[in-house]
């Protein structure tokens, strides 16, 4: 009875490893484990202190999902990804496993400078991103961080390798 909700697996590793503070699942489509680290993040630089390993995990144990994105055209042909690449076709679904340690800054730590969760809210269509709702969400997380632009490393990118999503995207972070 406890093992079907999506919430008793973050309780369960809580439970086997002995850990102690917020234990939460998220579920928000394809950036769960952003938005699980974004609040990860939040956690240890704020009053909740300590260390957190948000993860992310993605099965595709039942077909239905594959079969509504295949009659919508969304897959790609090939099953390949191409991200921001003139041959890109459509999405490839896929299943994964992340995890990451975060603790609070140091030195020598790696940390996440700085993240923001933002919805789309209206767009074209529910599938459909909105480059100005991105260019809100990306100027939070620079004012966050306190970074300049020219500073940035790295960005986490959405990468759906469709015609409509990678140009909002790539648009949304050139403005």
């Amino acid at each position: 009875g406890m093992g079907d909700p999506v919430c008793i697996a973050c309780g369960r590793l809580a439970f086997v490893l002995g850990v102690h503070g917020p234990c939460m699942s998220v579920d928000t489509a394809c950036s769960s484990a952003l938005v699980a680290a974004h609040v990860a993040a939040c956690a240890v630089a704020g009053e909740e202190g300590g260390s957190a390993i948000p993860a992310g995990v993605s099965l595709q144990l039942l077909p239905y999902s594959s079969l509504g994105l295949g009659a919508a055209g969304m897959l790609s042909v090939d099953g390949r990804c191409k991200t921001f690449d003139a041959r890109a076709n459509g999405l490839a679904r896929a299943e994964a496993v992340v995890a990451a340690y975060l603790q609070p800054w140091t030195a020598t730590a790696t940390c996440i400078a700085g993240s923001a969760v933002r919805s789309d809210g209206r767009s074209a269509s529910l599938t459909a991103p909105s480059g100005a709702a991105q260019r809100i969400l990306l100027r939070a997380v620079l004012a966050c961080s306190a970074m300049a632009l020219d500073e940035v490393g790295g960005v986490q990118a959405h990468g759906t390798g469709t015609a409509l999503g990678d140009p909002t995207e790539s648009g949304a972070l050139a403005g």
